[in-house]
């Protein structure tokens, strides 16, 4: 840990359990997703604070699937889950899954059926919810709660055995229906589902709620800190109560503010959402907030694991700036990107005076940034070239210094040059921009004495090598989608993503290494995207050089 910070809530009550020597000083936690979607930015947070805690009290971590619902669950996720905890730089102790619990949960059960502590419902889900009460009136019991203990066990072993259809009865536990904490009002512990488990196939037809199979999945793990967000405050006390009762390992369950990013969602559900309705490129499109669409848009672990670093372990929710996610990964990239030119959109730059035919090799470095440089790369330059059509003017506004008839600027790495005109067609747009060039004037080797306000890029273009570049902006218009009237898919961005297909690239990224990042000089970070081919280069901004959202 940084020695800059203080202590967060949960590392003081780690520190305070080890002096005393609760669980004999041992650290144990785990990371419990649910195998029913990608993991997302909140997923990393909880990741690294699960993760970071071990490691920081020399600990251990589990990664354990709960996957307690056949229906909506698939191996793809836990492929995905366990790739992305890697990749953000974690190695779990144990992998381990509630369904190799399920067996032990269900001989909790019956112990908890002989206690006089759960009982069989015949009820429907909606008298199950109408006998349950409000808020503010207790809820009511109904005949199927007096029923003996033989009785229960006798209907609960028939439920195992596939006796009766989805719906027909459920396991409850037997709490307080005028518990002020609606969860303890006879809370649900079993339903019949007769689906098949991605695990353990169609030996069960009866699967453990996620309240119950939870705490007791800590507790036969002995983990020491259970570490939830706040929303699961109000299932503390039945956690408590189950553990309790069964008198198995004390468990204790914490929890922390989950992280809200504005300009994104961060529901599993609505991600599923867009995915499937077909609004984005799958699970991992770069405009996502997964872990996964992140990685592809060129985000690295070290730029996700600051994030999550600064934003800290709160106590109470808040909105998350996505520029702050955006600042840290343009400070990771300006430490590691190579520099790199590449013209998006483009028009001809001719030097007059230039022969044709002719050929010079310049000199770029990789990063300015890094210690040393991290070497160079060759830059072939000729008479014609690719420049940005922002990049000159007809009709100049006062402290425009790039190109105009009449100015000089400084193509990088090379020479200075002077605009001496420019042809149009047609339609009135420009089509070529005629310079003339300073012969002694060369980037590192400069003897005219000119000096010039404006550098600008280019790529030579007998050389160009061409690349669909693609522009990734804020995946909604609104800071938080999810609080606005109607349908959260109503705020999407149409401006999200812009497809460049013919920008013109320096000859050495067609040697781009997956997974690098590149600074396109003055244009923003870039990464290869994972349909890219050497026939057909398509780079994705991971991020533009500075924050283009500042209270627009």
């Amino acid at each position: 840990m940084s020695e800059e910070r203080s202590l967060n809530f949960i590392e003081e009550i780690v520190e305070e359990d080890i002096s005393t020597g609760k669980y004999g000083g041992r650290v144990l936690t785990r990371f419990p997703p649910e195998p029913n979607g990608y993991l997302h930015i909140g997923h990393a947070k909880s990741i690294c604070l699960n993760f970071g805690l071990a490691l920081e009290y020399g600990g251990k971590t589990n990664l354990r699937f709960d996957d307690t619902n056949p229906v909506k669950e698939d191996v793809e996720y836990v492929d995905s889950i366990k790739e992305d905890v890697k990749w953000l730089g974690f190695e779990w102790a144990d992998e381990l899954y509630a369904s190799d619990y399920f067996e032990q949960l269900y001989d909790f059960a019956v112990s908890l059926i002989k206690k006089g502590l759960a009982y069989v419902d015949d009820s429907t889900a909606e008298e199950i919810a109408a006998q349950k009460g409000t808020p503010t009136e207790p809820g009511k019991g109904n005949e199927y709660r007096n029923r003996s203990v033989e009785e229960n066990l006798r209907l609960f072993a028939e439920m195992r055995a596939g006796k009766y259809p989805d719906g027909a009865k459920v396991l409850r536990a037997k709490i307080d229906l005028a518990s002020p904490n609606m969860h303890l009002r006879d809370p649900l512990m079993y339903r019949i589902k007769h689906a098949h488990h991605h695990r353990t196939g169609d030996k069960w037809c009866i699967y453990p709620m996620y309240d119950f199979a939870h705490g007791e999945s800590d507790a036969i793990e002995h983990i020491t800190h259970s570490i939830c967000t706040l929303e699961f405050i109000p299932h503390r006390p039945l956690y408590d109560w189950f553990i309790e009762k069964l008198d198995i390992f004390p468990s204790k369950q914490y929890e922390f503010a989950r992280l809200n990013l504005n300009y994104t969602v961060m529901s599993k559900r609505k991600l599923l959402q867009l995915v499937t309705e077909g609004h984005v490129d799958g699970w991992d499109d770069p405009r996502m907030p997964t872990i996964s669409g992140l990685r592809r848009r060129g985000y690295t672990p070290a730029s996700i694991r600051d994030f999550c670093e600064r934003i800290g372990v709160a106590k109470r929710e808040n909105m998350i700036e996505m520029a702050l996610l955006e600042s840290c990964i343009r400070e990771d990239l300006n430490k590691t990107a190579w520099r790199r030119m590449a013209v998006l959109d483009p028009i001809k730059l001719i030097i007059t005076d230039y022969p044709e035919g002719k050929t010079e090799t310049f000199v770029g470095e990789n990063n300015p940034e890094a210690e040393g440089g991290e070497g160079t790369r060759e830059l072939p330059f000729s008479r014609e070239l690719w420049i940005e059509r922002e990049d000159f003017m007809e009709e100049p506004p006062k402290k425009f210094f790039r190109l105009a008839v009449g100015n000089m600027v400084r193509l990088k790495s090379a020479y200075i040059v002077k605009c001496e005109g420019f042809t149009k067609d047609a339609d009135g747009n420009v089509t070529e921009v005629h310079c003339t060039h300073v012969p002694n004037s060369l980037s590192g080797n400069d003897t005219s004495g000119i000096n010039v306000k404006g550098t600008i890029h280019w790529v030579s273009v007998p050389h160009a090598k061409t690349a669909e570049v693609r522009l990734y902006d804020r995946l909604f218009r609104v800071e938080d989608p999810s609080n606005e009237d109607g349908d959260f898919k109503e705020y999407i961005n149409p401006d999200s993503l812009q497809i460049l297909p013919n920008a013109y690239i320096e000859p050495d990224l067609a040697s781009a290494v997956p997974g690098k990042g590149y600074q396109f000089i003055r244009k923003g970070y870039f990464t290869l995207d994972k349909f890219s081919t050497p026939e057909k280069l398509i780079f994705n901004r991971t991020v533009t050089l500075k924050d283009g959202w500042v209270k627009k």
